[in-house]
Formats: C-alpha cells, sequence, structure tokens
C-alpha cells in the first residue's frame, strides 16, 4: 500500500511528532510505501496563490508532487492540533492547494464527485476535555473532515480519534495514546498477504 501521512505541528518534539513517528514506523514495518510531510519543517507555502486557483492551472513542482502523491495514496493519515475547533492554517492551505478541483474531485451537474480511493485517519489532540468539546462546539473537526473535506473527495471510510487532554495527560497516558495509534494503523491499513 501506498499511505501518505500529513503532519501539522510547528514545536518539534511535540506529542504530534511522537504520534506521527510511531505511525510511520508501524506502516513501514510490513512494508508499506510512506509518504511524509512535517509542513512545518517543509515550510509549506499555505497561501493559495490566484494563479493556482482555477481547474486544470500549472501548478509549481512542489504541489504537484502532493497532489500525485494524494491520488497514488491507498491510505491518508492526517495528524494536527485542534486550534479554535479547526486545524493549524498551514494544514488548511494544504487542503486548498493540494486537495483541487479536477484533482481529486469534480463536479458534475452541480453535485460534487470524489475521486480519492483511499482510507483515511485523522489524528488530532487538544486540550478541551472531550465532554467540554461535544456539549460547547459539537465537534466541528469530525463534520470537516468526514463530510466537508474527505467526504467531497471521494473518502468514503474516515476514521478520527480526538487525543484530549492533551496538557493534562500523564507520560502513561500518553503512551496509551501512541499504543493506540498503532493499533489503529495496523488494523486500517494491513499488511499486503
Amino acid at each position: 500500500m501506498k499511505i501518505s501521512v500529513i503532519l501539522a505541528h510547528p514545536k518539534s518534539g511535540s506529542f504530534n511528532h511522537a504520534l506521527a513517528a510511531r505511525i510511520v514506523k508501524t506502516l513501514q514495518q510490513p512494508g508499506h510505501e510512506v509518504f511524509f510531510h512535517d509542513l512545518y519543517a517543509e515550510q509549506f507555502a499555505p497561501v493559495l496563490p490566484e494563479q493556482e486557483l482555477a481547474k486544470g492551472s500549472s501548478l509549481p513542482p512542489e504541489i504537484k508532487r502532493y497532489c500525485d502523491e494524494i491520488l497514488a495514496s491507498d491510505g491518508i493519515v492526517i495528524i494536527h492540533p485542534n486550534w479554535w475547533g479547526q486545524p493549524p492554517a498551514i494544514l488548511k492551505g494544504w487542503v486548498d492547494r493540494v486537495l483541487k478541483q479536477g484533482i481529486v474531485y469534480e463536479f458534475r451537474q452541480g453535485v460534487g464527485v470524489g475521486m480519492l480511493k483511499a482510507r483515511a485517519i485523522v489524528i488530532n489532540t487538544s486540550n478541551t476535555p472531550e465532554k467540554d468539546e461535544l456539549e460547547m462546539y459539537g465537534d466541528p473537526l469530525e463534520t470537516l473532515w468526514k463530510r466537508c473535506i474527505f467526504g467531497l473527495c471521494g473518502v468514503k471510510h474516515v476514521v478520527r480519534r480526538n487525543l484530549t487532554s492533551v496538557i493534562m495527560s500523564s507520560g502513561e497516558q500518553r503512551k496509551a495514546w501512541l499504543d493506540e495509534v498503532e493499533k489503529l494503523a495496523r488494523s486500517e491499513f494491513p499488511a499486503s498477504s
């Protein structure tokens, strides 16, 4: 399998980085081909320029590479913190520039038709206790990833884990979360037989 792993956290050594490292290692062990991108380390430019806006526009080589990888992927893993009920701006910019109309979805007779055939996992971290997140905000990331982004792009199977509250977690809890995401990656992207 080919699997894209996209990390969006600015602090090297963060728990998001530990999650990404565990997932990449887990996916590489059975021989999956992993396209790993740490958007901050790569200094991904998130602002969508006007010349890329039109369907079928010429793309810079670095953006075309991301597009080619996502189209080739059997799996997609997104790892990011929850900031204001949204992913960091760099990841939103990646969505704008890579998950483009004409590449991963089309509008046909006014209806969005997705072209990705991948399965997806979204792991996000939060400092808001889950009960508060659900009661006060209704978990906007669930809708954003499953319906607004991956739903439009044709990804029918999306598993999302919200790991919270990271700021109050113990080392033991973080180890349990790392083990949980490893198990999730193995179950969603099993070794090819």
